[in-house]
């Protein structure tokens, strides 16, 4: 299926796993809406695009006026909307849960979880008023709402709570052929992960180095799910470094 005339938008697209997509789905025939809270990072992104132009576009997921503006203006700008890839997200500090202070809490739902359901929310509208009908939400997971590290828990239970809004959405966008996917990613090489290089909080109290995979392999799975046609549909996918310790973990 070619993807010639396909629109998406990328949350998160200032760095790590939102630039590799959006960087990817632009190379297969995309145009793309670069969303973030740091225009700069944007701007870099798209500078790093070998050809074409990407539509940056920063605003705050947490915040819904500036959800809207931004999909506004990237309606404005496209005419429709095939692909949101539903990226933004932050962690709390690795400290006991009960040192976890409510604004770390609040941090990490308001991006991970509510910027995730503003900006479905905002897709969702599009995709029912265009024409053709539809489109696809991939909403990024992780390993980690299964299986979560110590003193982890803002993230984890917002990861795990992504799980539930990715098959809600799958349920009520089905009479809109609004088709909704989740990748969960274990260990891509970023700047997020980088610090797994001087070793990590194990299960066991224990630290240890662990592997990590090349980005490219996320933005090219999510790439595969972006392509397939509105009939298909991969509900969830794992995507990780063969050797972490995930399966096992604990």
């Amino acid at each position: 299926m070619t993807s010639q005339g396909k629109f998406a938008l990328v949350t998160g697209a200032g760095s790590g796993i939102g630039r590799a997509v959006a960087l990817a789905l632009q190379a297969d025939g995309y145009r793309v809406a670069l969303v973030g809270r740091r225009a700069q990072a944007l701007e870099d992104t798209a500078a790093a695009a070998p050809e074409g132009t990407m539509l940056v576009v920063p605003a705050d997921v947490a915040d819904p006026a500036s959800v809207a503006a931004c999909f506004a203006a990237t309606y404005e700008a496209f005419g429709r909307l095939d692909v949101l890839f539903n990226n933004a997200g932050i962690g709390a500090p690795a400290i006991p849960m009960d040192e976890l202070s409510f604004e770390q809490w609040k941090a990490v739902v308001d991006i991970n979880l509510t910027g995730s359901f503003l900006c479905a929310q905002e897709a969702m509208r599009i995709m029912k008023r265009q024409h053709p009908r539809g489109g696809r939400i991939i909403n990024n997971g992780s390993i980690s709402a299964t299986a979560p590290r110590p003193f982890s828990a803002p993230y984890t239970a917002t990861k795990h709570a992504i799980t539930g809004l990715t098959k809600s959405i799958s349920l009520d966008g089905r009479a809109d052929d609004i088709v909704c996917s989740q990748i969960d990613i274990g260990n891509a090489v970023t700047e997020m992960t980088e610090r797994m290089t001087a070793g990590v909080p194990q299960a066991d109290g224990s630290m240890m180095v662990e592997p990590r995979m090349d980005v490219a392999h996320v933005a090219n799975a999510v790439v595969h799910m972006a392509s397939l046609p509105l009939e298909a549909n991969v509900q969830f996918m794992t995507v990780m470094a063969t050797k972490m310790p995930f399966v096992g973990r604990g």
